[in-house]
């Protein structure tokens, strides 16, 4: 029997990590599952140690505020990993932790084999950090077509298992009518929310003849978004057919950026970074920070501009207004944002994520 032991930090992480054991269990009928993270992973039937609610720390001010937090959640992972003594680790996404604990699993399990599935964005940011993954794993199984020529740049080995929103969104896509409705995705986490929704929902308020509805995350109490709403106003868990039903969305930086445009709805897309007002300076210092010119995955894929990104100081109502005021009523500027839609689906191709990683996985002595 084969023991797996998956760590995944946020609500992304959970989703794809449940698929990922899904298809280890269908290539590996004995094996047991445990480790960190959140309800989806628990329904696919792993036991978890600890769940993602108390793990979801996003930025230096939020994990400063719960260091305390942190630090007994790398107590629980690493007394947990001595306790199951694993023959795999998983790591998912949730870079600062995640690499934590494969210095500690290989100093302590030796024998245990790590793959880091959906691996840190080196390519954007801190780059030094390609080194470390690659002692540490003995695989890396990226969701980035371009990540392999990246790896091999410095001389180390990532396999390309496709990305597991193609995946996902291939499950949940269909046609449906797009109605006078924009869609509100302002992120995963409390301080994503807190930051973001205010502001998303300002200029979405701008269009009065459009119901407005916000997606609600997994694991947030409704409650925590009612503060923001006035009456008109829908709060939803069905994400993904808001999406689908929308005439524009408005969406926190990240992975739900990929999602929107997968769905084939026209979005603008947002992000807030602390302290923004001091950030104007950020045009000219962004190329000694990032690698990469664009935040978004579906600008970053693509190479170009696909999407508006309206982040830091340029996360304002007034802007966030004039490009929905545009995708709304600018059909030519639509239809070009949607056929760019279909070439990033071409780059991405259709390679299942979640069962070639398991294949690699598994597969593995």
């Amino acid at each position: 029997m084969a023991k797996y032991f998956i760590i995944a930090g946020e609500a992304s992480g959970d989703i794809h990590a449940a698929e990922l054991i899904k298809q280890i269990q269908l290539k590996d009928s004995r094996s047991q599952f445990i480790g960190l993270g959140g309800d989806q992973m628990v329904a696919a039937g792993c036991r978890i140690y600890q769940h993602i609610r108390h793990m979801a720390f996003m930025g230096y001010v939020a994990v400063l505020r719960n260091l305390g937090q942190v630090r007994r959640n790398f107590r629980i992972a690493e007394q947990a990993l001595m306790a199951e003594q694993p023959d795999v680790l998983v790591l998912i996404d949730y870079p600062s932790f995640n690499l934590r604990m494969a210095a500690f699993c290989r100093k302590h399990l030796p024998h245990t084999k790590i793959y880091y599935y959906i691996p840190p964005k080196v390519w954007a940011w801190k780059k030094r950090r390609v080194h470390r993954i690659a002692r540490l794993c003995d695989e890396v199984l990226g969701i980035f077509p371009f990540e392999p020529a990246f790896y091999a740049r410095y001389g180390y080995h990532c396999t390309y298992v496709g990305h597991p929103t193609v995946e996902e969104m291939g499950r949940m896509k269909e046609e449906k009518e797009r109605k006078k409705m924009i869609a509100l995705l302002p992120g995963s986490r409390p301080s994503e929310i807190t930051h973001c929704l205010q502001t998303m929902l300002a200029a979405a308020r701008r269009f009065p003849e459009y119901q407005i509805v916000v997606s609600a995350a997994p694991g947030i109490e409704d409650s925590f978004y009612t503060p923001y709403l006035q009456e008109t106003e829908r709060l939803t868990r069905d994400t993904y057919s808001a999406v689908q039903q929308a005439s524009a969305a408005v969406v926190n930086s990240g992975t739900a950026t990929l999602e929107t445009a997968l769905l084939g709805c026209p979005q603008v897309a947002v992000y807030h970074l602390a302290y923004s007002c001091l950030l104007r300076c950020i045009k000219w210092a962004k190329p000694l920070i990032f690698s990469i010119p664009y935040f978004t995955p579906v600008n970053i894929i693509s190479g170009k501009e696909i999407i508006r990104e309206c982040v830091a100081y340029d996360f304002t109502e007034a802007k966030v207004c004039a490009e929905l005021q545009r995708i709304l009523t600018d059909e030519a500027y639509k239809k070009e944002m949607l056929a760019e839609y279909e070439h990033l689906i071409t780059l991405l191709g259709t390679q299942p994520a979640s069962e070639t990683a398991a294949r690699i996985i598994t597969s593995r002595p």
